[in-house]
């Protein structure tokens, strides 16, 4: 994946302020957690719903960090899932998985103490579909 800088878009930018101030967090964490229930949610995000109309762009690198290699595969999984073009896809599924993301986050976060349940429940949900795979 080429994408070096995400500009998210303007809703976005509004919800990381906000939750930034109401949690602590930083956008780059709220990013990454956003992204991931975005992964687990089964419909195919549509990025023109997501226009790049902020000043807010974040380095990949600093979005990913380390686990930048994780958070790909994990796209390139998902996009497969979705039967998406690998080549032409991926760089508008990653800026929409995350611009959906944080939209899921805000409406499921409002202070600190929510994330320890929303990461609860998240673990409970995961040990149910391997309870019945």
């Amino acid at each position: 994946m080429k994408l070096t800088r995400l500009r998210v878009c303007e809703e976005v930018d509004q919800r990381l302020m906000q939750m930034k101030a109401k949690t602590g967090l930083n956008p780059n964490y709220l990013c990454r957690l956003g992204f991931n229930l975005s992964l687990n949610d089964p419909t195919v995000p549509n990025p023109a719903d997501y226009p790049t109309d902020s000043d807010r762009e974040i380095n990949r690198y600093t979005l990913t960090g380390e686990w930048d290699d994780y958070f790909v595969a994990l796209l390139r999984e998902r996009c497969a899932f979705d039967k998406l073009d690998l080549e032409t896809e991926l760089e508008n599924q990653f800026r929409a998985h995350v611009n959906r993301g944080v939209l899921i986050l805000n409406g499921r976060m409002k202070h600190l103490g929510d994330l320890c349940r929303l990461v609860q429940d998240v673990v409970i949900e995961f040990a149910d579909e391997e309870e019945n795979t």
